[in-house]
């Protein structure tokens, strides 16, 4: 390097310190365009987005294209009014100071992004998501990440068991606090949520053909809801159905239980920590619901509830065990977290700059002895 430009690389480190410690720079979230389709990863985003943004921080979501639909029609309108910014219009000034969290699925844009200036971080909400679009023998190490964000110890585990080297820290989602019991009479109806519809219909098809005396119950499919009708309807239902066999989280049998609405359900492949007690090497599944590790049980273990609601018979030991699973995962824990984690990211990049700098004076001043 020549001395002016040790001299420019000084000047420009000396600046990326002063906007970090400044609040001066921005956190950009890579983010999918679901066309309007609710989903909890896109939720648990403009989430960390909104109380960034409440910190003092400059956090935005990021988005591929000018046309970008938004969220304001499930979301509402405090989350559409989030700062964004679109890649398309190329008018991204990122430096040292700034950072980018990218989705596990995105191994392109890691890709992509190796040779930015600014820190990147992945935020890793779902297992089977990781492998997805990496090309075979590639690793997010060989793409300069160092950090990754999850949701609970087992994500961390399992991208520990992928990529060993990097450095993994847990914010779990939090549960909305309008899901809640709406304090009136459940109603003769089942809500179900499913990632695939195919077994939504079929599980209210079996039940059905099984279950003739039960044709009066209604099944209520939870997609494409907005968050707070979500909410709502979930509350006046009696039970909900939830299958899921590659969820790392599950936010759908929590919202329920938040509701006070029993959950029947499959064990996903990822047994998340509100499912189960671990005592040493033993594993058992919690009672907070009735799960299963065969989905064709379910419309049996439906109707077999639906005979103890309507008896007044659904047992105490149930709704206890729900009421323990209710106290996890609260606003004010992913609030603290967040703030916890996301100030460790930005204290530590001011110390990689200040590494930086003190290499590029050592530089300069063996430039200056070499002309002397």
């Amino acid at each position: 390097m020549t001395e002016e430009q040790i001299q420019k690389a000084k000047e420009l480190a000396h600046t990326a310190i002063d906007k970090i410690m400044n609040k001066d720079f921005t956190i950009y979230f890579f983010t999918l365009d679901t066309k309007g389709n609710p989903t909890a990863g896109i939720a648990n985003i403009y989430e960390h987005v909104k109380i960034l943004n409440e910190l003092g921080y400059n956090a935005c979501i990021l988005h591929e294209k000018n046309d970008y639909h938004g969220v304001e029609s499930w979301l509402g309108a405090e989350y559409a009014k989030l700062p964004h910014k679109s890649i398309e219009n190329k008018d991204l000034n990122i430096s040292a100071s700034d950072f980018i969290v990218i989705p596990e699925i995105f191994s392109n844009v890691m890709q992509q992004t190796s040779k930015f200036p600014c820190k990147r971080i992945v935020l890793c909400q779902s297992y089977d998501y990781i492998l997805e679009l990496m090309n075979i023998g590639m690793s997010w190490v060989f793409y300069g990440i160092e950090d990754v964000i999850t949701t609970s110890p087992k994500i961390s585990s399992y991208v520990k068991s992928l990529f060993p080297n990097l450095r993994t820290w847990e914010i779990p989602v939090a549960i909305p606090t309008y899901f809640k019991d709406n304090g009136k009479p459940k109603k003769p109806m089942i809500a179900i949520h499913t990632r695939d519809q195919k077994d939504a219909l079929k599980i209210v098809k079996s039940f059905y053909l099984q279950n003739p005396i039960y044709k009066w119950i209604t099944f209520k499919d939870m997609r494409g809801m907005p968050r707070e009708a979500f909410a709502d309807t979930l509350s006046e239902c009696c039970l909900s159905v939830w299958i899921d066999q590659i969820s790392s989280f599950g936010t759908f049998p929590l919202e329920s239980m938040r509701c006070n609405v029993p959950v029947i359900g499959t064990i996903p492949n990822m047994i998340p920590e509100w499912m189960e007690n671990v005592e040493g090497d033993k594993i058992d599944i919690k009672n907070n619901g009735v799960w299963t590790n065969n989905i064709l049980h379910i419309p049996n273990l439906v109707a077999e509830f639906i005979k103890l609601w309507l008896e007044d018979n659904v047992p105490q030991e149930l709704f206890d065990e729900m009421e323990k699973t209710n106290k996890l995962y609260t606003e004010d824990e992913e609030r603290a977290k967040i703030k916890e984690v996301y100030t460790h990211f930005f204290n530590t990049r001011i110390a990689e700059i200040e590494a930086k700098l003190v290499n590029i004076t050592s530089k300069m001043n063996n430039e200056e002895q070499k002309s002397n």
